[in-house]
């Protein structure tokens, strides 16, 4: 558990990546956009409740800017953050006993006059500062909300005194709040600067992806742009999903080291490396590689001075969490782990006690999804779920939550007769969210809408060879997805490619153009491997 959370405060694994940073890049591109460079005064504003809620308080506090310290578990900072206003409106929905805190930033000078909110990361609804300090740095009138929740995994507002889960407060968590910090956080901007922004974006990972998913689905008019990567839609489904890899670990009693498990990993991206037509530490489409780690039996891993040899029953649990969940008939339910993805997110052990053995440790998101949300029991003990009970499971948190939290309705022509833009990139090696979910959503909405064509002219997916969960914000390499975003909806110019810096195999940076779901990148034979001039976009071949 304290290596996850370790990770996670680094800002790395689940749904985390909440320490959302809208590149200064994206700042030039709005210059068009109805800037202006007067200096604001900090007055708080009169912003109409929105229906359904009434408006508990209203404050605007001066902040000099500097360096921002993001809050909780994620933390992180970001420096050069110019003077702005802030503007705190706490909401209500008489006779429900919430309250939802809206908070939105406003730079005191060089507004570049768009508006802008960003999304949440595993159970907290929103940014924590430094995705709005960034913004602020970058031109933006910022928003973001609480939905009346905690940090990332303080699940204390699930279960109410009753043992029950607290409808009111899943409502704010799953769409409710969102809507409502759109609209406030607008009418705070008209408020304070006089009138209105020039272009609303929303900009978000994982639960922020998710949210920017629901926003298009229930409230197309928002937004005329919306960045939503590594989405968490099918939420209901990928939540309980991602235990798999525990289950399997306590089901068939193996527990595999981590250094155990990157050995397949790494096996499976050698292996498979070529598929784009060049070895250069990046699988390309990773749903065609089909590495058997069976071939891995009998080699000899050296775990901290400790050589150890992988058997029979380590290869089988590999096999079973790349495969993904089945019932005991074989049927599939989800997307398994990808190959060429951090099995140690998911399926990592350590021992309960200091020299004992092995025990699984699931990942806290999945495990709290399961013992709150189904179990309603914070004490149940994971490891009992045999594989009857996991596919019982599964299809409780489909029929219970998929309506509330499922964000999965493939309808967007709402969305696409406002005139909005959906732009999304994800990681074919994502660990958390398995890009399988995406892409199956994206062919739902073209199915929906009448064919890809159709659906090109608003909602674009890019996936990213060789790249973890949200890890084109800084972590597993860059790209400015806001940027191309703000092209498309302000200038009309769709983005073809996704221009990246992505990390290879051996932690080298090479350049690729990511490109448009469903065209893959492939090697043409002459020029640096390293450098996108040598790749090209292409039809994926048949598996």
């Amino acid at each position: 558990m304290k290596k996850v959370l370790t990770a996670l405060a680094a800002g790395v694994p689940l749904i985390a990546a909440a320490v959302w940073l809208p590149p200064a890049a994206s700042a030039a591109e709005t210059r068009g956009a109805g800037a202006t460079t007067s200096t604001t005064a900090c007055t708080a504003p009169s912003p109409r409740a929105p229906d359904g809620t009434r408006i508990e308080s209203v404050t605007a506090v001066r902040q000099a800017g500097g360096t921002v310290k993001g809050t909780g578990l994620l933390g992180g900072e970001v420096s050069g953050v110019p003077a702005f206003c802030q503007v705190t409106v706490v909401l209500t929905h008489p006779g429900e006993g919430d309250h939802a805190t809206v908070r939105t930033w406003l730079p005191e000078q060089r507004w570049n006059g768009r508006f802008q909110a960003i999304g949440g990361s595993a159970y907290r609804a929103g940014d924590n500062g430094v995705g709005l300090g960034g913004a602020v740095k970058a031109g933006y009138a910022v928003t973001t909300t609480d939905a009346g929740v905690g940090d990332v995994l303080d699940t204390s507002w699930v279960l109410d005194h009753e043992g029950e889960v607290d409808r009111t407060a899943l409502k704010n968590f799953a769409s409710r709040s969102q809507h409502e910090a759109a609209a406030v956080g607008k009418a705070v901007v008209s408020g304070v600067y006089g009138k209105p922004a020039a272009y609303s974006y929303f900009t978000g990972c994982s639960t922020g992806g998710r949210q920017g998913y629901m926003e298009a689905q229930a409230h197309p008019g928002d937004y005329d742009g919306i960045l939503a990567d590594a989405p968490a839609i099918n939420w209901d489904e990928f939540e309980v999903a991602t235990l798999w890899p525990q289950v399997v670990l306590e089901n068939e009693k193996t527990h595999p080291s981590d250094c155990e498990l990157t050995a397949f990993t790494d096996a499976a991206v050698t292996a498979c490396d070529q598929l784009d037509g060049v070895r250069d530490g990046l699988v390309d489409d990773a749903s065609r590689c089909d590495f058997d780690p069976r071939r891995l039996i009998g080699t000899k891993v050296d775990c901290e001075g400790e050589e150890l040899t992988v058997t029979a029953a380590d290869a089988a649990v590999v096999r079973k969490i790349w495969d993904g969940p089945r019932t005991t008939s074989g049927r599939k339910l989800w997307a398994g782990v990808p190959v060429g993805a951090d099995l140690a997110g998911l399926a990592h052990s350590a021992p309960a006690e200091p020299g004992g053995p092995l025990a699984g440790q699931p990942f806290p998101v999945p495990a709290r999804w399961v013992q709150l949300f189904l179990k309603k029991d914070p004490s149940f003990d994971l490891t009992r779920i045999g594989y009857d009970e996991f596919t019982t499971l599964f299809r409780q948190s489909q029929a219970e939550y998929d309506k509330v939290i499922g964000t999965d309705d493939p309808d967007l022509s709402d969305f696409r007769r406002s005139g909005g833009k959906l732009l999304t990139w994800q990681g074919d090696a994502d660990e958390f969210i398995p890009a399988q979910g995406t892409v199956r959503y994206h062919q739902q909405v073209a199915r929906e809408l009448g064919g890809a064509r159709r659906v090109d002219d608003f909602y674009r997916l890019f996936l990213a060879p060789g790249t973890g969960h949200c890890g084109l914000d800084g972590q597993d390499g860059s790209t400015d997805g806001l940027a191309a975003l703000t092209r498309w909806v302000e200038h009309g110019t769709a983005p073809a490619t996704l221009p990246a810096t992505l990390v290879n195999a051996d932690g080298e940076q090479v350049g690729r153009d990511l490109c448009a779901y469903p065209k893959v990148s492939r090697y043409q034979g002459h020029g640096d491997p390293s450098r996108p001039a040598g790749f090209r976009c292409v039809a994926p071949a048949r598996h």
